[in-house]
């Protein structure tokens, strides 16, 4: 005998395992990143709609989701079971584009707050006498659930009637699983010509999976193949595991031919007496929510690692891709310093300028063609990074991912960004030449500017520059000299490494706001660890 015994505990190890699944991200386009998202939606929906709020208030009436495919005739059994049309049924497919759950007058608070389906704005049909039209919803782009209330169903019991889970609209497909995961017994409906259709058989396989309470209706069966129709779904049923399966079987009727009217009671008859026996029997009630109930709990054994397996892909395709950045980076970080000790920048314009200095070149025009050539040098380094990372990521399918690769307009900035903080390196120096100029004797005391210009020549021209720092020494001391060569290199080599420090930045910003982390594999483990010790 399946029991639901319901702490507290439990309670709240099952509310921290859903904030883990919530929080689980597969922004990736991973192989396995659409099945992940999907389980997880699913699962999402399953412990929203269903297990917590059934948990919680285990004495809530029993609801009936009707599914299956499109044209299975739901509605029609929907509106035949309650004895009135509730629900649109009609040729036009697909007819049920809102969702209708009816419940007994007395079971309407049940339904009316966000117990069950917290994501559907409720809409509550008052009573109406049997000939009344159905009301027309007006369409505001909110998902709607719509309540009607009869008499007539047995109070325990809500039956909701669900659009079909083929819908040409992906909405109405997404609508339909959703509504499917708040059951506790599911209604599936084929027909005698669909049966064999993949859609209803995945739906039953899942139900096995998952240990769902689950009952089966065969609609619209002729009368001269109902023995051979329902002999060849029984088997079909038992070859799939589900031969315990309650199966009904509904004839095919006038009634029926253009789905707008009520079958007559005895068609559906059985369907609501076994209905009916499950909200009013203690121990049928408590069974059907018990097995749907640990169903779903078990399930969590076999999907929670699965979503855990899939976020580790996730954070090591991530961390991939980080590795590419930082590989890229760090090497040309090592290769622009290589070449500026080598003096690299002094090197064409500059270089000629260098050598025209000071008979046709001055200090400033000296200094002009050094910075641009630094901002040059720095430019080609971030560039040949950045198609460094280009080569690695194309052979990751995760450098697919959106953002990743489309680059945004302010990152193609970079030759902006660089000659930017060149020229604030330049200032820098300017004014450290100033201050070492103004203790020398006013009457001696050189341009600062030529200082300057020296000193960024010595630093930036490796040996073809030693003249340069010669020059430096005579006009303003060895000491000094000594001092505005240190502070300039210090200024240099924090300029180098911010520069290519920021770019990197950059490139990995995108990566980094999809916010992928080691670490909710690890919680959802662990959560499913508390929930089974708590079980």
């Amino acid at each position: 005998m399946v029991t639901l015994e319901v702490r507290p505990q439990l309670l709240d190890a099952l509310s921290a395992l859903r904030d883990c699944v919530a929080a689980a991200r597969f922004p990736l386009p991973l192989t396995g990143a659409p099945r992940a998202r999907a389980n997880r939606d699913e699962l999402l929906a399953q412990l929203d709609d269903y297990l917590v709020p059934r948990l919680r208030e285990p004495e809530a009436p029993l609801l009936a989701v009707v599914g299956g495919s499109t044209g299975a005739g739901k509605s029609t059994l929907v509106n035949s079971l309650v004895g009135r049309r509730v629900s649109e049924a009609g040729v036009l497919r697909p007819t049920t584009r809102t969702p209708v759950l009816v419940c007994h007058p007395e079971d309407h608070h049940w339904f009316s707050g966000m117990r069950v389906l917290p994501q559907l704005t409720r809409v509550w049909m008052p009573h109406r006498e049997p000939g009344d039209d159905l009301p027309v919803l007006a369409d505001h782009g909110e998902r709607v659930l719509r309540i009607e209330t009869a008499d007539t169903l047995p109070r325990g019991l809500a039956l909701l009637d669900a659009p079909d889970v083929d819908s040409l609209v992906a909405d109405n497909r997404v609508l339909a699983a959703e509504l499917i995961c708040a059951a506790d017994i599911w209604v599936m409906v084929t027909t005698a010509a669909r049966y064999a259709d993949a859609v209803p058989w995945h739906l039953l396989r899942t139900a096995k999976e998952q240990k769902a309470t689950l009952v089966t209706v065969l609609d619209r069966v002729p009368h001269q193949v109902v023995s051979e129709v329902s002999r060849q779904y029984g088997a079909l049923l038992t070859k799939a595991g589900l031969g315990e399966a309650p199966r009904f079987t509904v004839p095919e009727l006038p009634e029926s031919a253009w789905g707008g009217g009520l079958l007559p009671a005895t068609a559906v008859a059985p369907l609501r007496t076994w209905l009916t026996y499950q909200a009013q029997d203690p121990g049928a009630r408590h069974w059907a929510m018990a097995r749907t109930a640990h169903g779903v709990l078990d399930s969590l054994k076999a999907r929670m690692p699965e979503l855990a397996s899939a976020t580790a892909a996730q954070y090591a395709a991530a961390a991939r891709l980080t590795m590419a950045v930082d590989g890229a980076y760090d090497s040309e970080h090592a290769r622009a310093k290589g070449r500026l000790q080598a003096g690299a920048v002094l090197s064409g314009d500059a270089l000629k300028r260098w050598r025209a200095y000071p008979l046709d070149c001055t200090a400033q025009e000296l200094l002009d063609a050094l910075v641009e050539s630094l901002s040059a040098l720095l430019l080609c380094s971030v560039t040949a990074a950045d198609e460094r990372v280009d080569n690695a990521w194309r052979r990751e399918p995760a450098s697919g991912a959106p953002g990743l690769t489309d680059r945004d307009p302010a990152l193609e900035s970079a030759e902006h960004r660089i000659g930017m903080a060149v020229r604030r390196w330049r200032r820098v120096l300017e004014e450290h030449a100033e201050d070492e100029v103004r203790d020398l004797d006013k009457s001696v005391a050189p341009d600062p500017t030529v200082v300057a210009a020296l000193v960024a020549t010595a630093l930036l021209g490796g040996r073809r520059a030693r003249s340069a720092g010669e020059g430096l020494a005579e006009r303003i001391g060895a000491r000094g000299a000594l001092r505005l060569r240190d502070k300039g290199g210090r200024l240099l080599t924090d300029l180098v490494d911010r520069t290519l420090r920021t770019e990197r930045e950059r490139r990995l910003a995108p990566l980094e706001a999809l916010d992928v982390h080691p670490e909710p594999q690890a919680e959802l483990i662990a959560a499913l660890s508390v929930l089974q010790k708590e079980r």
